[in-house]
């Protein structure tokens, strides 16, 4: 049957999904590769080693950042896709054919070192941009009922040359300049988890937890790309990012408070399994009421707002002190113990590559029955379950994503992995929507390229288990991991050397694998104090972060 890519504004509806027909492309990808044509990300790259053939085009230098797209081995320089014209004229179907996209300028937004002026757009031009670039990529006679195949860059070879450089080639940045950075604790696994740790069974969930998305702000400051890409490459393979194992304050005596604390370097290193979705469109601000006021105040998004303003989502590894957080989170919750290090992956999958993988929670619903009332119109409610969310936050199109999700552990005298998380994005009880409007209920502007994470991702079983923390059961479990030369590792947390890599995808029957690319960073060891110490010390324990 044909395709059906219709344009869905509104990425928080979940429509029917026919059975599909894959789209092909003239690039020859492979079918583990994480950037089929059904995905098409955006992210911000140079080539440093790069020497351009062409003259008489204005070229940024190839060490200069710009904003890329991912298809099959390469990454794509959509500066020079601009400057060629193959990105003028764009237009989204509506349902009067077609409609042009007017005052989007690509050669100067896509020759920009940040994604920000592109997810500053409206949704319907990341959509005509989406749409275009599949159109470039896709194989000749393989045109559907909204897209149809474009030759212009299969059939210019110099063009080819100058904007397609292989992944393991391309340096990767931060896809955009991040103003803002909120982490939320939203899957109901994780949070059941860790409260019948610390708080015992029947009072795992903190009361207010099944009522609205609870979460925090963190430094945006120490966010850091992940080196790595994935295209059916082997995991942990090829570039790998490096992160600091922090010092601070840790408690004497965890039976005796009063004891109070010491200085020394984290024993309780952790990683946290995480999605995290970037914030696009205009910033939410009501016109000003009066003539001197100079700044517009924020206005709360509703459901759909937020649907619309959701730009894409990346892998996040938020690194965590767990000795450090214990001693100091009480009473306002983490501040060092998460504040040294977060990495995300590099290419942002867009809400529209994700659409065709909506799925149910694994909470399948939230809140009871409604209001019902019996013969004698007397109010019954017989809903049992949890409550029902207030009415902003009540959302007729509940769901998630169907992404699988992993981690691996690689110790540092092995090139060998082992898996010890499989997850899934649907263990979320607060979805991203959700997360977003609940955000701006007090009229919080949400400006494009603030960040929003999802918290740590477990599920029921403990293989779902998203953190060191649970998967050890706050140390009273071993993690058994492989060594060199057949040797095993012991683990409970994580250990100077260690390397953690995520990745995340979806897959289902008609549709080309939608994969994040890989997530990893490794861990370089903790500078000692004081900080005065011989200059050898220092240069074997510091590492510049990319």
């Amino acid at each position: 049957p044909p395709r059906k890519n219709t344009l869905i504004i509104c990425s928080n509806v979940s429509p029917p999904q026919p059975v599909l027909n894959m789209r092909k492309s003239w690039i020859e990808i492979s079918e583990n590769c994480d950037f089929s044509l059904d995905n098409i990300p955006f992210g911000v790259c140079s080539f440093p080693s790069y020497k351009s053939s062409s003259s008489g085009v204005p070229l940024l230098t190839p060490s200069t950042p710009r904003c890329c797209t991912a298809i099959g081995k390469f990454s794509v320089d959509l500066h020079l896709l601009a400057e060629a014209g193959l990105l003028d004229e764009l237009v989204v179907p509506s349902d009067n054919g077609v409609t042009k996209i007017s005052n989007f300028h690509p050669r100067i937004v896509f020759c920009q070192p940040s994604l920000n002026d592109f997810m500053a757009c409206d949704k319907k031009v990341w959509v005509a941009v989406r749409n275009r670039l599949i159109s470039l990529f896709m194989a000749a006679g393989d045109e559907d009922d909204v897209i149809e195949p474009n030759p212009s860059l299969q059939n210019n070879l110099p063009l080819q040359s100058n904007s397609m450089h292989l992944l393991e080639n391309t340096l990767y940045h931060l896809p955009a300049t991040i103003g803002d950075y909120t982490d939320f604790y939203s899957s109901r696994e994780h949070a059941t988890n860790v409260g019948i740790m610390f708080r015992g069974k029947d009072n795992a969930l903190q009361p207010n937890w099944l009522h609205m998305p609870i979460g925090y702000h963190g430094r945006s400051s120490s966010i850091f790309p992940s080196l790595s890409t994935s295209c059916g490459s082997s995991v942990g393979s090829g570039k790998m990012s490096t992160i600091r194992r922090p010092c601070g304050q840790l408690q004497i005596d965890a039976s005796d408070p009063t004891k109070g604390s010491t200085y020394g370097s984290c024993k309780l290193m952790d990683f946290e399994l995480e999605v995290a979705f970037f914030v696009g469109g205009p910033t939410n601000r009501d016109e000003p009421p009066t003539a001197d006021n100079k700044e517009p105040i924020g206005k709360p998004l509703t459901l759909d707002e937020a649907a619309n303003r959701i730009f894409g989502y990346v892998l996040m590894n938020d690194w965590s002190a767990r000795d450090i957080q214990k001693w100091e989170y009480v009473p306002l919750g983490p501040f060092t113990a998460k504040n040294f290090a977060t990495t995300i992956s590099t290419w942002v999958v867009t809400s529209m590559a994700l659409d065709p993988f909506r799925c149910e929670t694994s909470a399948g619903k939230q809140g009871g029955d409604d209001l019902k009332m019996n013969d004698d119109a007397e109010e019954l409610n017989v809903g049992k379950g949890d409550p029902t969310p207030l009415d902003y936050l009540k959302d007729p199109n509940y769901g998630s994503y169907d992404v699988n999700l992993t981690v691996s552990l690689q110790p540092s005298n092995t090139q060998k992995t082992t898996k010890v998380c499989q997850s899934n994005l649907k263990h979320m009880y607060w979805s991203s929507v959700q997360q977003l409007v609940h955000h701006s209920v007090t009229g919080c502007p949400m400006r494009a390229g603030d960040l929003l994470a999802s918290g740590t991702i477990s599920g029921k079983e403990q293989h779902n288990f998203g953190s060191m923390l649970e998967l050890s059961w706050k140390g009273s479990r071993e993690i058994i991991l492989d060594g060199a030369e057949g040797s095993k590792e012991v683990r409970k947390f994580l250990k100077d050397g260690d390397a953690v890599i995520m990745e995340g995808w979806c897959r289902k029957e008609g549709i080309g694998r939608v994969g994040f690319g890989q997530c990893s960073a490794r861990i370089l060891p903790a500078i000692p104090f004081p900080y005065e110490v011989e200059e050898k010390i220092v240069q074997a324990a510091t590492a510049t972060q990319p």
